[in-house]
């Protein structure tokens, strides 16, 4: 009984900010003439972030430097957690070598993974970053 009652003063919190709060929040504009539509205020946000570009500035090469750029960023977040279960599995080996060699194998296959994935996300900027690609 105690815990429904929880429940629902949670529940009605949780309404009350998403209902009541919210709207403040999404109405705020840019004002002036680069307000007039969603491009102008992303502009004009982005532009008092410090970045320079505008949606207009984004090409397919970016678009396809921002998916590898991820992609590689997700691989290498894999593999540094493949070391972290290599290690997790070589501290509770126990002193079983074979557990020891495996846990050892995994570790060294993650790092060498890593070093790829390194390896190929700064051949990915250079490549991208210093060449004309149209």
């Amino acid at each position: 009984m105690l815990k429904t009652k929880k429940i629902k003063k949670v529940a009605a919190c949780a309404l009350f900010f998403l209902f009541a709060l919210a709207p403040s929040v999404y109405g705020q504009t840019v004002s002036g003439e680069t307000g007039a539509t969603i491009y102008g205020q992303s502009d004009a946000f982005r532009g008092e972030a410090g970045f320079e570009e505008t949606i207009d500035d984004i090409g397919v090469t970016q678009i396809i430097v921002d998916v590898i750029q991820a992609f590689l960023g997700l691989l290498g977040i894999i593999f540094v957690i493949l070391i972290i279960v290599g290690g997790y599995h070589w501290m509770t080996a126990g002193g079983n070598e074979e557990k020891v060699a495996r846990a050892r194998e995994t570790i060294s296959r993650a790092v060498i993974g890593l070093v790829i994935i390194v390896s190929a996300y700064a051949i990915t900027y250079f490549v991208f970053s210093n060449l004309s690609l149209g």
